[in-house]
């Protein structure tokens, strides 16, 4: 039986401020765990699973068994924060996202400039790992890395995308020879851009786009045209970047 410390402990790493004291996060779901444990990239803390799930995953598992706890559907739904928990819940350490302008130079990559919403994080997240993206930069400003929302859209890919927590200016100082693009409502079409081989795209807040500390730094406005007939507004800031990504890595 987990213990009152231990419900409680794990239910407070579903706070930042938690996560950060004990440098700490949580993933939890069948799928979602599974891929944790088969990556064997995370220093785990604790796996916590039902009798079931357990003896069906015992070949994955062998190797982590003295972090395994077997628990019932009961104590899971006490831990989770889903509204259907899902058979396992796994703690591990957070990682150093660190970075390279080596790195940076040879590729694409995202600057988020103060993503509020842990969706679109990760989605932006999922988007810039199935293009081959290595870094997703975050402003001291974005919404954190390792909440569980984020966690949970990201489908794995913060097992493989960097988030390094970085400024634009420190980025542009770093590497002043990347082009940065920033995507706004009135830039240059996308779709005639030259041709690129290495990048940075700056996303901006969902509600008040790029910031003026960051849009300092840019070289380039783009923009997603839209067609005369279209009736939205604007792109949500997670589907306005996979549409940039597909165009730059593929579309030139």
């Amino acid at each position: 039986m987990l213990t009152k410390a231990e419900i409680n402990y794990l239910n407070s790493l579903a706070r930042k401020k938690f996560r950060q004291k004990y440098n700490n996060f949580f993933v939890e779901g069948d799928k979602s765990v599974r891929e944790v444990l088969e990556d064997g990239g995370a220093e785990i803390e604790s796996v916590f699973g039902t009798a079931d799930w357990a003896e069906t995953h015992r070949h994955l598992l062998q190797k982590y068994g003295d972090k395994l706890t077997v628990i019932s559907p009961g104590e899971l739904r006490r831990i989770s924060q889903l509204k259907t928990p899902n058979q396992a819940f796994l703690v591990a350490k957070q990682r150093e996202n660190d970075w390279t302008a080596a790195d940076v130079k040879s590729g694409f990559s995202l600057y988020l400039d103060g993503i509020q919403d842990p969706g679109n994080l990760g989605t932006m997240l999922r988007t810039a790992d199935w293009f081959g993206w290595q870094y997703v930069f975050l402003s001291p400003l974005c919404v954190d890395f390792y909440n569980p929302k984020v966690i949970q859209a990201s489908m794995g890919a913060f097992l493989r995308v960097k988030a390094p927590i970085v400024t634009l200016e420190i980025l542009k100082k770093e590497v002043p020879e990347i082009p940065i693009l920033g995507a706004t409502m009135q830039g240059d079409n996308l779709y005639t851009l030259p041709k690129l081989n290495a990048a940075v795209v700056v996303i901006g807040n969902e509600g008040n786009g790029i910031s003026p500390e960051a849009a300092a730094f840019l070289n380039q406005k783009i923009s997603i045209p839209a067609p005369a007939t279209a009736g939205a507004e604007s792109l949500n800031a997670a589907i306005a970047a996979a549409i940039i990504a597909g165009q730059l890595t593929y579309g030139q």
